[in-house]
């Protein structure tokens, strides 16, 4: 591949990106993208000869990056109340990039279920859990996460970062009307919600003192 025909691809794919955010596959049409990566139809059907196929490619590198953007999260130095901020603060800033991609994957993954279960098919789910439970054995211990009750938590956490985006239409309209920034609230929000999820977790275990 000549230096030319990456560059025509990458435009390609960044166009492709930004068309299928913003309008989904259904929505999306080859010559959109094709007139925001600024070249003809023949040449992005050169390229990807159907839409489905660079949809799958676009799907697959968002998915991909959101997956790499929070591997620190295995991290085994890190303690598990560091590892719940440090969830909140970059899942957030990362979507505060990318507001439409909450929307965007949830609408596809209703679209194409298929889709998601290919993405994780080679994740090896039970060795994630014995990774997280010997890095945390004691802690996990005493905020009674257990391998059964895992789901609760991670769907808990993600869905305090993800809803304010996919909900932004009607939170931002009464946060106005309450006078409220929605982007102070954003920010404010890294913090509140890994302390709301830290101080839940403390009062589990006090419970389990009792």
């Amino acid at each position: 591949m000549t230096e030319e025909d990456k560059q025509t691809e990458e435009k390609i794919f960044e166009s492709a990106t930004e068309v299928f955010v913003e309008k989904g596959m259904d929505g999306a049409r080859m010559q959109d993208i094709a007139n925001r990566a600024g070249i003809n139809k023949s040449l992005l059907h050169y390229y990807y000869r159907t839409k489905d196929h660079l949809f799958n490619a676009v799907f697959e590198m968002i998915a991909g990056q959101m997956f790499k953007k929070f591997a620190p999260v295995l991290d085994e130095n890190l303690p598990l109340e560091e590892k719940i901020r440090f969830f909140f603060r970059e899942h957030i800033a990362f979507m505060q990039k990318n507001p439409r991609l909450p929307s965007f994957i949830l609408n596809e993954l209703h679209r194409n279920p298929e889709r998601i279960r290919k993405l994780i098919q080679n994740i090896d789910i039970n060795k994630l859990w014995t990774t997280i439970e010997a890095q945390h054995k004691e802690e996990l211990k005493r905020y009674n996460i257990t391998k059964e009750n895992i789901p609760q938590f991670m769907t808990t956490v993600a869905g305090m970062s993800v809803f304010p985006f996919v909900a932004r239409p009607v939170i931002a309209s009464i946060m106005e009307k309450m006078g409220y920034d929605f982007d102070n609230y954003l920010e404010e929000r890294k913090e509140y919600a890994a302390d709301f999820v830290i101080n839940a977790l403390k009062k589990q275990e006090a419970s389990n003192k009792m």
